[in-house]
This record gives structure tokens, C-alpha cells and sequence, in this order.
């Protein structure tokens, strides 16, 4: 995800960062260098040598912090990024089950009725135009039980 814009928000202590979708606020309590009355925000840019997926902010006194968006979107509990990175761990389990199983990839893609190029982007960790119910079939056929637990968030102190 790329961000469009960041601003300064020194009444509220928080960054608004702007997407192409969205605008999240992100505390300054969260940075690594963070600001005081005396070491203020001098500057605040879109950070183009990360590709546009983070901003970088200067203190007074020329400390430099840098904030990713997956940052930001995890601070703001965005159900997109939430989803994509319990995809991102299903697939990482997916692999490492593959490589281990006695089956082989041909049976596996017979198992699962899908096609090798489909059976590819399911392990390609990159890919989230897959679906959950897609990577817990293919755990099911890697012989893999799963549970499903919902618990109470633990409260984080800033």
C-alpha cells in the first residue's frame, strides 16, 4: 500500500497518513525518536526510497525516524493487513509442511483438483488474491489439523 500523504498533528500528537483509501492517525508515542517541546518535527515526508510504503520524520536536533505503513495498518487493526498476514503465515506453514510431506507435489495437486499453476501461487507468500479457505484445503491435504481460537486482545501500554 502506498501513501499518498503525511501530516503533523501536534495537537493531537499523531501523524495522519493518507492512502489512496484511507487516512490512519499514528501516535507519536509509537516512534522510535519521539518528540518533545523541545526536540519538535522539523520535517515529515513521504519516503520515496521506500517506495512510497513509509514516511520519515527529523527531530531538532537531527534525529531521523522512519515508520512502514505495515505500521501503521497494524497499529490501526486493519482488517485488510490482519487478513493478509494471517495469509501470510498459513502459506509460510504451507511450504515448510510441503517440503516435509512424504506426498508428492503431483498428488497433492490431485488431491487438492486444482492445477500445478494454482498449487504455485498458494505457496507463492507474495500472492493475496488467494483465499484463507483456499490454504486450509491445502493444509488439510498436507494431513494438518486446525482449530480455530478466539481470545481476548492483550492490552498494549504506549
Amino acid at each position: 500500500m502506498k501513501i499518498k500523504g503525511v501530516t503533523v498533528n501536534n495537537s493531537k500528537k499523531m501523524f495522519e497518513v493518507k492512502t489512496s483509501s484511507k487516512s490512519y492517525l499514528f501516535p507519536y508515542a509509537k516512534l522510535e525518536y519521539k518528540p518533545s517541546s523541545k526536540n519538535k518535527i522539523i520535517e515529515v515526508f513521504v519516503d520515496k526510497e521506500f517506495g512510497r510504503e513509509a514516511f520519515t520524520y527529523v527531530l531538532e536536533s537531527g534525529q531521523e525516524g522512519t515508520v512502514h505503513i505495515d505500521h501503521v495498518l497494524e497499529y490501526n487493526d486493519d482488517p485488510t493487513y490482519l487478513r493478509d498476514l494471517l495469509l501470510y503465515k498459513l502459506t509460510l506453514e504451507a511450504q515448510s509442511r510441503v517440503k516435509k510431506s512424504s506426498l508428492s507435489r503431483r498428488e497433492i495437486i490431485r488431491r487438492l483438483g486444482t492445477s500445478a499453476a494454482q498449487f504455485y501461487r498458494l505457496l507463492d507468500q507474495t500472492n493475496y488474491r488467494k483465499s484463507i479457505d483456499q490454504m486450509l484445503s491445502l493444509l488439510y491435504v498436507l494431513d494438518c489439523e486446525f482449530d480455530l481460537i478466539v481470545k481476548d486482545r492483550v492490552a498494549t501500554v504506549a
